[in-house]
């Protein structure tokens, strides 16, 4: 049974107190609407995992410094900006339980404020002359753009294959928390060894979480966190409807492919196309699938420096793929 994460943050928890102090300092501007505005991000914060993810990382190959606070705050500044833009994309209403900036300010705005922040991020690394951590950080906005619009390309034809599936969640949730690990590594380090190996323990964890946000979409209530059925309604192939629609026959392929193209707003539509991927076995392989990336990603954390932040990381494996939302 995985740890709380209250617990897990217990190795860094004196410095996250003082990231969350840079941070919310770092947000602040003079512009009043801006201000409002980031003011109710800090608000409505999210479990910070990526940011922390940053620290631990920092802290088993070595002391915490001022490099890992800014790549820290970095890591954390550029995934809301990417966060303000997919609800703009996306038209989502809410996020995290609250509403969304999107929603609460229309798209002009909200497209302005995610533009300020990956700015704001831009601004911070240069000013610190933290030219490597902004080049990671860089890269992975950069796979995420691809990754989200290769998404949205095969969407509009439902031709998905499980290795392209692969390809997209990696660039579109993996690079980042990938990245959030490199940075923090190389605050801390020179060790080639120890920064890629956090880099791939990242990548792992990174398709791992993004697995089990799949499963959510099938889940039997709402304590999940979202909606049933919303990656459906948006046209999204998940892993467990990719092996659904293998299994299939071509009549039956057809058929759902066509309901998810023309009908998934309808919800007896949906439900069926849930019933569908349970029936086939759909979620036991992508649970398959999520377990061997998290033992990827533990056997990975054996190869690097043992102590009480590494017994952290290897809790938030844990974490991740046993979450409820």
């Amino acid at each position: 049974m995985s740890k709380k994460l209250s617990q897990i943050q217990i190795p860094i928890k004196a410095e996250l107190k003082q990231f969350e102090e840079y941070f919310e300092e770092i947000m602040s501007t003079k512009v009043p609407l801006l201000d409002k505005i980031t003011n109710y991000i800090i608000q409505t914060k999210g479990k910070q995992l990526r940011p922390m993810i940053t620290l631990l990382s920092a802290k088993i190959c070595g002391d915490l410094n001022d490099s890992s606070y800014t790549a820290a705050s970095l890591v954390e500044i550029i995934h809301t900006a990417t966060l303000v833009h997919d609800d703009v994309v996306d038209e989502a209403e809410k996020r995290r339980g609250f509403f969304s900036i999107f929603a609460l300010w229309k798209t002009k705005i909200a497209v302005l404020v995610g533009d300020y922040l990956l700015s704001k991020g831009l601004n911070i690394a240069l000013e610190k002359k933290e030219y490597d951590t902004l080049h990671i950080i860089n890269q992975a906005v950069q796979a995420m753009s691809e990754g989200e619009l290769m998404q949205i390309e095969k969407a509009r034809k439902l031709d998905i294959q499980e290795d392209v599936y692969f390809e997209i969640i990696r660039q579109k949730t993996a690079t980042l928390i990938a990245a959030a690990c490199k940075a923090g590594a190389s605050s801390s380090t020179t060790n080639v060894d120890h920064i890629e190996g956090l880099y791939r323990f990242g990548e792992k964890i990174g398709i791992a979480f993004q697995i089990k946000d799949d499963l959510f979409d099938y889940g039997d209530d709402d304590g999940i966190g979202k909606p049933t059925g919303i990656d459906i309604k948006e046209k999204k192939m998940t892993l467990p409807l990719i092996f659904a629609l293998q299994k299939a026959s071509w009549i039956e392929r057809k058929k759902i492919i066509f309901n998810i193209k023309r009908r998934s707003k309808n919800k007896k539509v949906v439900s069926d196309i849930i019933a569908f991927v349970k029936a086939s076995g759909g979620l036991q392989y992508a649970e398959e699938k999520m377990h061997d990336y998290q033992n990827q990603a533990l056997e990975i954390l054996k190869s690097l420096p043992q102590n009480e932040a590494t017994l952290a990381l290897k809790e938030l494996v844990f974490y991740v793929t046993t979450r409820k939302k």
